[in-house]
């Protein structure tokens, strides 16, 4: 009975609320009264403490039902009230295919099949797309109208940049297009893209792909600074990045001032993308300045690096660099590569639309087995001090284009002590070495002239100008001496295979009978005066041919007489 009649009182006050007003009072009050005095028994209050507490119920509850009112009519996350703000976090037009409001346990929303489109151009193919969009605040924020969002979780993004040139891309980044990206004025607490990619478009119809494996953002608002963390794999070469680090204030009116700085690593980086080399690389480092001018300090290493089917070796290095982060041109002050006991010194920079690779590279005193084996599959043919200057100029990658293709190098090079590795060849100039001073060959090589591995000192000094092209080495004056001759030759060596075809003149100390024996040397005495140079010696033609392992020295004395 108790419960029906405070049901039945319940009621009655209900009605009250809603009654006329000049009636509204009275029933309200005899009613609230009746309810009280059910369900708490006989009250023991004064009749003015009774009134302040059935007015300060009634407050309370006009205070709830307004702020519904309020709430409802000005819900901040209504479409119409999250549009402007998802524009400006993606700097596009937004439009959703499914769009419902959540309320509990946070509000916000959550919406379907996104497109994003262009400002000035919505006629054109869309920027992107999204599978899923999920943004929540908090109740504390909405009932102290701060305006903040706690988390925009975005699922299945896909943004395609067009290619350099091209229309679309001139609507994407027309000048003055960076106030686009100025960011929002509500803060979004967390930035969280998941499960996205990125596509570069080529002019020549192919593209870069970026997975984005995850990409948070912090703080973002307008004006402020920014902290993010990516996980993503890059286009070419193939590689995993992991990075973290702060970016802004966005400054929209020199986007190129806007500070940027972290860190990051770079593994598992697939060297056979670029045509012609062959490892794994891993680098790690970090970044700091303007967004046109951001230095950084990154150290490598690639245990098997070779070029071609050459040995794989195991190569370290570091560099200073500083990049244009809006036109990815790259200055590279300093790469120091270290590769067995040989440090190369480089400096240069990346740069143009497509990009070209530009070095001037130094090797002072290191070893020419060192710079050689990435080359050669088996044993490098010489080995000694080298010292080399020259330039390198790499072409932009092509389809179809080997390392050795984009190659270009012009330099100097000075290698004082060489050495021979094949023995064969070794013994054949050891020989001829002889003659030349006059002496009777030997049938092996004395072993005090033997170095480790079994080889002798055949070559006194290597030195001369040479240019690569398509992974031909070619010289125009290289020499050489062996003890008792002077050569110089000019042709080609092949980077590829290994075979040389060098032609040139050797002056001798001896006669030219000693560059033969038995009959032929008998029959060659009468041509000495022929071929003597000034009293000091036979100048002789000379043919340097062959493949690995095969490599002869000849001479064709009448015929090039």
């Amino acid at each position: 009975m108790l419960r029906t009649h405070a049901g039945r009182q319940l009621v009655l006050f209900i009605l009250a609320t809603t009654a006329k007003p000049e009636v509204q009072t009275s029933v309200t009050i005899s009613s609230a009264s009746a309810v009280f005095s059910s369900v708490s028994g006989p009250s023991t209050r004064p009749p003015k403490t009774r009134l302040r507490l059935v007015v300060g119920t009634l407050v309370f509850l006009l205070l709830c039902i307004g702020g519904g009112c309020y709430v409802y009519a000005h819900w901040p996350y209504r479409y119409r009230n999250v549009e402007p703000l998802l524009q400006k976090v993606f700097a596009s037009q937004i439009k959703m295919d499914h769009y419902r409001l959540t309320y509990f346990p946070r509000p916000g929303f959550v919406a379907t099949g996104l497109t994003l489109r262009r400002y000035s151009a919505p006629d054109l193919p869309p920027i992107g797309s999204a599978g899923s969009l999920l943004v929540q605040g908090s109740w504390a924020d909405l009932l102290l109208f701060r305006h903040r969002v706690r988390l925009v979780d975005v699922g299945g993004l896909h943004v395609v940049i067009p290619p350099v040139g091209s229309r679309a891309n001139q609507e994407d980044f027309p000048p003055g297009s960076s106030v686009d990206f100025s960011g929002p004025a509500t803060v979004v607490e967390e930035l969280n893209i998941h499960d996205a990619a990125l596509d570069i478009m080529r002019v020549n119809g192919g593209r870069y792909s970026f997975p984005i494996r995850q990409l948070i953002i912090r703080n973002l608002r307008k004006g402020q600074t920014v902290s993010y963390s990516v996980d993503m794999q890059n286009a070419w070469p193939g590689g995993h990045i992991l990075a973290n680090g702060n970016f802004g204030p966005l400054l929209p009116s020199n986007l190129g001032a806007t500070p940027v700085s972290g860190n990051f690593t770079f593994t598992s980086v697939k060297l056979e993308d670029i045509h012609g080399l062959r490892g794994g690389l891993s680098s790690s480092g970090r970044f700091y300045g303007a967004l046109t001018a951001i230095e950084g300090d990154m150290t490598c290493e690639t245990p098997d690096f070779a070029v071609g089917k050459g040995k794989p070796t195991q190569v370290a290095a570091s560099t200073h660099v500083t990049v244009n982060g809006l036109n990815a041109n790259i200055i590279l002050h300093t790469i120091d590569v270290h590769t067995g006991a040989t440090a190369v010194h480089a400096e240069g920079n990346i740069v143009g639309s497509p990009k070209v690779t530009n070095l001037e590279i130094t090797v002072a005193n290191g070893r020419a087995q060192d710079i050689l084996h990435p080359f050669f599959k088996g044993e490098v043919p010489i080995t000694g001090a080298v010292w080399l200057h020259s330039h390198a100029r790499l072409t932009p990658a092509g389809e179809g284009l080997t390392f050795f293709k984009r190659l270009q190098m012009d330099g100097v090079f000075d290698i004082p002590s060489e050495r021979l590795t094949n023995r064969s060849t070794e013994q054949k100039l050891s020989d001829f070495s002889q003659r030349a001073q006059g002496a009777k060959p030997t049938e092996q090589p004395a072993p005090e002239d033997r170095v480790a591995g079994g080889t002798a000192e055949v070559f006194s000094s290597l030195k001369g100008p040479a240019k690569i092209r398509d992974g031909i080495v070619s010289t125009q004056r290289l020499n050489f001496r062996v003890p008792g001759a002077d050569v110089n030759v000019n042709g080609t060596f092949s980077l590829h295979d290994g075979t040389v075809h060098m032609l040139g003149d050797v002056s001798m100390q001896s006669d030219i009978s000693h560059t033969t024996t038995g009959v032929k040397s008998m029959l060659l005495k009468p041509l000495i005066p022929f071929f003597k140079k000034h009293n000091a010696g036979a100048k002789i033609p000379i043919a340097i041919t062959g493949s690995p392992h095969q490599y002869k020295v000849t001479q064709d004395i009448l015929h090039n007489k």
